[in-house]
């Protein structure tokens, strides 16, 4: 592991794009190391490679396959003891827009222009003698269940994340993705109970993806919601598996999808127009989407696997933005929602130094 993150090393000394990641629950840890420092772009998602996409899908970053060096190799922490440490953040300012712009979410539900919106915050923390890498071993070793991944572009910026939500996962004939919403803390019980809100985003979810699909695939199957745990943190998950139509391609079902109602809203139109006018900042890369794109597995076939991205951050010299979002129903409650912001951040904070 030493070996492989001294090479990522140089190539980040030389400002040569890479990205290294994890899948979920896997031990293998996976690199692409760019020999020139072109920024590529996907254009009609049969480029093979690692895509990187923004949320407002203006911009799509490929790092090609075929001119990168590959290296994969195994987890291993010996010798490597991180100190966790836990960085408190409460800002009354930071804390009063954002309940602001929360109620002012809640007050356009009420006035039907959507029943969802997911409304964000960035948090900009100061950064002591930050070393990236180990960063990233930090966020191998505490979400082992999560896609973890680092990934540096000098035209495009350094982002870390470890993101809980699947976008699509797709052999080419078929694909599997996932509703994923309800947001709670874990605090040690076996029996997680969720209150009416929470179910009820978790569905506007799962209802508006099903039918959203349901003219482009066949054979589509849904699973009962079922909790799933992101470090901190729960979720209630469903997945969702169908097979293309004739007529349909991945990157259809992918615009089709993306932004999904966990991190924009729904109607999905009405809900973006509001984040655009009145978050008042720019998402960038935060709830766009990255993974694998047309890369061949163990048995040569051609796979794609994109993730949300989520709980991450943007690494800007000796400051890291922390982005976080909430999803708002009429249900919502403004200092709740500030509360929980701060529980999700905390995925982020865990690693930094």
């Amino acid at each position: 592991m030493k070996v492989q993150f001294d090479k990522i090393n140089i190539h980040l000394t030389q400002q040569l794009p890479f990205v290294v990641y994890c899948k979920p629950n896997s031990s293998k840890v996976v690199g692409l190391l760019q020999q020139d420092d072109r920024l590529y772009a996907a254009s009609d998602f049969k480029e093979s490679g690692f895509l990187f996409a923004s949320f407002d899908g203006n911009s799509k970053v490929m790092i090609p396959e075929a001119l990168s060096d590959r290296i994969t190799f195994d987890k291993d922490f010996s010798g490597f003891e991180p100190e966790e440490k836990i960085i408190e953040h409460q800002n009354t300012s930071e804390k009063k827009n954002f309940e602001t712009l929360v109620q002012s979410g809640i007050d356009a539900i009420s006035r039907n222009n959507f029943k969802k919106v997911v409304l964000s915050r960035k948090e900009t923390v100061s950064l002591n003698e930050f070393d990236l890498l180990e960063a990233f071993q930090r966020l191998l070793q505490l979400y082992p269940t999560a896609f973890v991944y680092c990934f540096f572009h000098p035209k495009i910026g350094t982002w870390l994340g470890a993101t809980p939500e699947q976008l699509i996962q797709s052999d080419g004939k078929g694909f599997e993705t996932v509703s994923l919403a309800g947001t709670q803390k874990d605090v040690g019980n076996t029996q997680i109970k969720w209150h009416s809100k929470e179910q009820e985003e978790q569905q506007f979810v799962t209802d508006y993806i099903v039918e959203k699909l349901k003219n482009k695939v066949s054979d589509c199957m849904v699973s009962a919601p079922f909790n799933v745990k992101a470090g901190l943190v729960w979720h209630i998950k469903t997945t969702i598996n169908a097979v293309f139509n004739t007529d349909t391609n991945l990157k259809q079902i992918v615009e089709l999808l993306h932004p999904t109602p966990a991190v924009c809203g729904l109607p999905k139109e009405d809900a973006k127009a509001f984040i655009l006018k009145k978050e008042g900042y720019d998402r960038k890369f935060y709830t766009g989407f990255l993974g694998e794109l047309n890369s061949k597995d163990v048995n040569n076939a051609s796979t794609s696997d994109l993730f949300v991205n989520l709980r991450c951050m943007e690494i800007d010299g000796d400051q890291a933005h922390i982005y976080i979002g909430c999803g708002i129903t009429k249900d919502s409650v403004p200092e709740k929602e500030w509360e929980e912001s701060l529980n999700k951040s905390v995925t982020m904070k865990r690693v930094l130094s």
